[in-house]
C-alpha cells in the first residue's frame, strides 16, 4: 500500500505525479461531436452518471468527484462504480470533504483528496488510521472482518 503524501495541496495515496490536467464535465467528455473527447481528466458532479465513463476508463488519468456539501453522498457511489469496473487512475474527492469522511471515502476507492478547507497531513493520517478493521466489502484492498471469520463464504 502506498503511504499518504501531501503534495500541491492534495492528500494522496499514490506515488505517481499529481495530475494537473484541467477536468472537463462528464457530458463534454462523452460527447464526441461537440465535446472534449481528448481530455484526460473529468469532473463528476452530483447527478452525473459515472457509468457514462466506463467505456473510456483507459483514457482517463484523473476523475474528480465533487462534493458540494458533506451531506451529498452520491460521490461515494460514483467512486465504487469506477473502481469496481477497473479504473486505476487518480480518483480525487474535491469540495466539502471533511476529516471524518476521509476513511470512508478511501474505502470506496478515492486515493486523492482536495478538501475545501485545509486538512493537515498529520490529521488526515490519524483519520485514516481510526478504523483499521472494516465490516463491509471495500475497494481499497482490506479484507472485511466477516471474510476473515468465514474464509469460505
Amino acid at each position: 500500500m502506498v503511504d499518504l503524501v501531501f503534495a500541491d495541496n492534495v492528500l494522496r495515496f499514490r506515488d505517481d505525479d499529481v495530475v494537473s490536467d484541467p477536468a472537463v464535465t462528464v457530458d463534454a467528455f462523452v460527447d464526441a461531436v461537440s465535446g472534449q473527447p481528448n481530455a484526460s481528466a473529468v469532473r463528476v458532479e452530483p447527478g452525473d452518471d459515472a457509468r457514462a465513463l466506463l467505456p473510456h476508463l483507459d483514457r482517463l488519468a484523473l476523475v474528480e468527484v465533487n462534493f458540494p456539501a458533506y451531506t451529498d453522498g452520491r460521490g461515494y457511489s460514483a467512486a465504487r462504480i469506477l473502481r469496481e469496473h477497473g479504473y486505476t487512475g487518480e480518483l480525487r474527492a474535491v469540495g466539502d470533504v471533511l476529516i471524518d469522511q476521509l476513511s470512508h471515502m478511501r474505502r470506496c476507492g478515492f486515493d486523492a483528496f482536495v478538501p475545501a478547507l485545509p486538512i493537515s497531513a498529520d490529521a488526515a493520517a490519524k483519520a485514516f488510521a481510526t478504523w483499521p478493521e472494516v465490516y463491509q466489502k471495500t475497494v481499497d484492498g482490506r479484507t472485511p472482518i466477516w471474510a476473515r471469520r468465514h474464509p469460505d463464504a
